[in-house]
């Protein structure tokens, strides 16, 4: 079997899980009452099931299981392997954390405090950032700031996608897009591994959209986003930090740069008021926005498009054939929907 036909397999089948177990999900959800209450805060005006996140996790790990049967991890160094299953051990562990916090809800430093643990854990099993791209001075061996570094990565992209889940398909469609990204760039750089998982978590999040774009029949929870979140911040180190090349090295933080710079942008305001960094408020560049007059499809759209944008620069950056090709296309697409916000919100102040 071609080995990208792997690829495609858990691409597919993750996606045809999350379709079919989604509405199952949704119908368990409302049976038991978890759902997620309207609040002046969020947007959704009545109780909408939030625990999403089950299909998603089910659906990626269902595809995987099924390409390891097949044989699709075979040929895989043992260095490959053990950045895999620390890669799975970590994304069940954050899995966890979330759905006990959409059942219990935990308090915000139980949660990190177990998120935390899980990641040292995870670094502990081989995915560790152990270089760092310094201008002028190429890649720099960090040695023991490994551990925190890492650390910092894994738990906070895993937040990073949780704080950006806040309008219908908006954590969905930015993730999913960042997975095909980083499928694309991990099989240019020779992470068949690594690009699996990319892969299998694509399927898994573009599905689920089916159920959660504007407008949303059920949400994922926190149980999906940290999932997601982590998932996406463990292929990016096993399948490119773990690269010595230097733009491999950036590659991750230019591929999830919009959560990064949203969540970044959101910590900075709140300190700077004297606020807590874990407090919830409206300083996200959805709310931000909505609050110039955008209609939620429009702002969803616009997001998707920068993302997508910043995607482009990484294949570019990558040396990906036609790569700056699709960073040009990408750069009219990212400028027809602003002027499309632009427009509207224009419409409104005027």
């Amino acid at each position: 079997m071609s080995p990208h036909l792997y690829h495609l397999i858990a691409f597919l089948v993750s996606a045809i899980v999350v379709l079919w177990s989604t509405p199952v999900v949704k119908t368990l959800g409302l049976k038991s009452g978890h759902v997620d209450h309207p609040n002046e805060r969020k947007v959704h005006r009545q109780p909408i099931v939030r625990l999403g996140g089950v299909s998603i996790f089910a659906s990626t790990l269902i595809a995987l299981l099924l390409v390891w049967g097949l044989g699709g991890f075979e040929g895989l160094s043992p260095a490959a392997q053990a950045g895999i299953w620390g890669v799975a051990f970590g994304s069940v562990g954050f899995f966890c954390i979330g759905l006990a916090d959409d059942l219990f809800n935990l308090s915000p430093l139980s949660r990190l405090a177990m998120q935390v643990a899980i990641a040292v854990i995870v670094w502990h099993l081989g995915v560790q950032i152990d270089f760092l791209s310094i201008p002028f001075e190429g890649l720099v061996d960090i040695g023991w700031l490994s551990l925190p570094i890492t650390v910092i990565w894994l738990v906070g992209m895993a937040n990073a996608i949780n704080w950006i889940d806040g309008l219908d398909g908006l954590a969905a469609g930015v993730s999913g897009i960042a997975a095909v990204v980083m499928l694309i760039v991990t099989l240019f750089m020779n992470q068949p591994g690594a690009a699996l998982i990319a892969a299998a978590l694509a399927g898994g999040a573009l599905g689920f959209l089916r159920y959660n774009f504007n407008p949303a029949q059920i949400f994922m929870g926190d149980g999906g986003s940290y999932f997601i979140g982590f998932t996406l911040a463990g292929v990016g180190v096993i399948g490119l930090v773990k690269t010595t090349a230097v733009t491999a090295v950036l590659l991750p933080y230019l591929i999830l740069a919009v959560p990064i710079l949203d969540m970044s942008a959101v910590i900075i305001s709140r300190l700077s008021q004297g606020k807590s960094p874990f407090r919830a408020d409206k300083r996200h560049l959805h709310h931000r926005l909505l609050d110039a007059g955008i209609s939620q499809r429009l702002t969803v759209l616009f997001i998707y498009a920068l993302t997508f944008w910043v995607g482009s620069l990484a294949l570019a950056f990558s040396g990906i054939p036609s790569g700056y090709t699709y960073a040009i296309g990408a750069t009219m697409l990212l400028a027809y929907a602003s002027w499309q916000v632009w427009r509207n919100s224009s419409k409104v102040s005027g």
